[in-house]
């Protein structure tokens, strides 16, 4: 059956691709030969046409396709008080089937106190609530993203002698604004976080501990900040997040089941609903999920947005039948697995090959559970 509150039978995470055009009009605006406003009105119109798309497919959650972003979580860390730079560009490498490819980030450092300025994503909130009468769903880095940016050797002692204080800080500013967003009309948000299912690789474990960084510590400390920057928020306001691997460029950062803090993040993180990708062998079995509380839903991500080779309905039924041996069908939901372009380049997907993944995830809600 359908479900009145998010997250939906058949949903997706946020990010689409960007149309060619635009993503040319934003290397103009940076290179000084376009306009703010020119940029603007192009991110609207495909931000409309983006909207269509989901109406069209069936879909009940509908996000801005993040049309206004270079990157899913920087453009809201970044403007955050606190943060300097040396001006240094870090590599990042992501793996893939054609090999290797690196995302740079700003080497950032934390010298003073955590606060939010102005607010961030309310406008475009608003802008996506005034072009669709469907649920409107705005997507957000979580809390546990501004420390894994920095971490604690980079975080100024004199200003955080301790994490308690960056902690409430951190979390105070996430509060300001979800409370403006709500205020504005939103009623159903997600926290995107890949920081916790990277403490699913070993590998990346292992080399936690070399730098210095505990991974069960940072576990803990995620724990805190979502709880408390979650302190207090209104009943009606529905709350997922979404954990990944890591999704650039068709490519990936992390692997391992969610096994290694499924327990904690099922039953301490105070969220509604839990978008796990679960396209590959990266991913690991369904068997984690025997930890998810009665409230909860769990949205799988069985639609991979990495290649554009479609799946066969036949198949993902076969996978949420695995699934509903450790949570009941009652309890899950479907979706891709991860945006189609968490950044502005896009993944390896053709415009009508998502078209065709977003459609699959409505038909098989519809098949399975009779609605979306």
């Amino acid at each position: 059956m359908a479900e009145s509150r998010p997250p939906f039978r058949a949903d997706h995470v946020g990010s689409l691709l960007r149309p060619a055009a635009l993503k040319a009009l934003r290397l103009e605006k940076e290179a000084g030969k376009a306009s703010a406003a020119q940029l603007a009105a192009a991110e609207d119109a495909a931000i409309r046409d983006g909207v269509k798309l989901q109406e069209e497919v069936g879909l009940r959650g509908i996000t801005d396709g993040e049309m206004r972003r270079k990157s899913w979580h920087m453009d809201f860390l970044m403007q955050l008080s606190g943060l300097t730079s040396e001006g240094k560009m870090l590599p990042v490498t992501f793996h893939g089937r054609e090999g290797d490819r690196f995302f740079t980030r700003p080497d950032l450092r934390l010298a003073g106190k955590v606060m939010r300025p102005h607010p961030i994503f309310v406008d475009a909130f608003t802008f996506l609530q005034s072009v669709t009468t469907r649920t409107a769903k705005l997507t957000m880095p979580s809390p546990s993203m501004f420390y894994t940016q920095v971490g604690r050797a980079n975080i100024d002692r004199l200003v955080y002698p301790d994490l308690d204080a960056f902690v409430e800080d951190l979390a105070a500013a996430y509060r300001a604004e979800i409370a403006d967003l709500y205020a504005a009309g939103c009623r159903y948000l997600q926290l995107d976080d890949v920081s916790l299912a990277y403490l699913c690789d070993q590998d990346m474990r292992a080399r936690q501990r070399e730098q210095g960084e505990d991974p069960d510590a940072q576990l803990e400390l995620s724990v805190k900040l979502i709880q408390a920057t979650l302190r207090d928020r209104p009943r009606d306001l529905t709350v997922c997040t979404h954990l990944c691997r890591g999704n650039f460029r068709s490519s990936w950062r992390a692997q391992g089941g969610y096994q290694a803090v499924a327990e904690t993040i099922f039953t301490r993180l105070p969220y509604d609903g839990f978008f796990l990708e679960f396209d590959d062998a990266r991913s690991g079995d369904f068997s984690p999920l025997r930890h998810v509380p009665k409230h909860a839903r769990v949205v799988l991500g069985l639609v991979t947005s990495k290649v554009g080779t479609l799946e066969r309905k036949d198949d993902l039924k076969r996978r949420l039948d695995e699934a509903s041996r450790y949570l009941p069908l009652e309890q899950l939901c479907v979706s891709p697995q991860c945006g189609f372009s968490s950044t502005v380049e896009g993944n390896d997907v053709g415009a009508t090959q998502q078209r065709g993944k977003l459609a699959l995830c409505v038909d098989l809600a519809q098949d399975v559970w009779g609605g979306v």
